[in-house]
């Protein structure tokens, strides 16, 4: 049984969205962390643990365990309050309104202000929020030349 996370919010004053990573990414998070936590505990059962090279295993089950974890309950991004934000530890936010250049580049979405760029790797995010995240951005009022969603018909298609 799957685990649905809540993936829009719309109040009456605010919109809420979480774009989402793939499955693929979270599932490889998770699968190979269980193959060094097997790995760990096979380890421990076969010999003991004599040095601090021994622990590797286990700290990478931690890890992989704990980017799965944490990638899952956070998700990729967050728009809320007309502001996106990265979920990462130390993850960027930049208000959306303050956007004054969106640039595709090699998948990416780079997002610049005057004072900040935001880049956002496209490829890691599930295409149902990649449709929902294209519609927020291409909503921006930005020049033609500023955004790569003026040329063709995804803002009259999906207003």
């Amino acid at each position: 049984m799957a685990l649905k996370l809540p993936h829009i919010t719309k109040s009456a004053k605010s919109l809420k969205m979480k774009i989402q990573y793939t499955k693929k990414r979270l599932r490889g998070n998770l699968i190979i962390g269980l193959f060094w936590l097997t790995l760990s505990i096979a380890k421990s059962v076969l010999s003991s643990y004599e040095n601090f090279i021994d622990y590797f295993f286990i700290l990478m089950a931690v890890m992989y365990l704990g980017q799965y974890f944490y990638e899952w309950r956070n998700q990729y991004l967050n728009i809320a309050d007309k502001q996106i934000e990265v979920n990462y530890p130390f993850g960027k936010k930049i208000n959306l309104s303050e956007i004054n250049w969106i640039k595709k580049f090699a998948g990416d979405y780079i997002l610049k202000t005057d004072k900040k760029d935001l880049t956002i790797n496209t490829q890691i995010i599930d295409n149902v929020s990649l449709n929902d995240l294209n519609e927020i951005l291409a909503k921006l009022d930005l020049p033609p030349d500023k955004t790569p969603f003026a040329n063709n018909d995804y803002t009259r298609s999906h207003a």
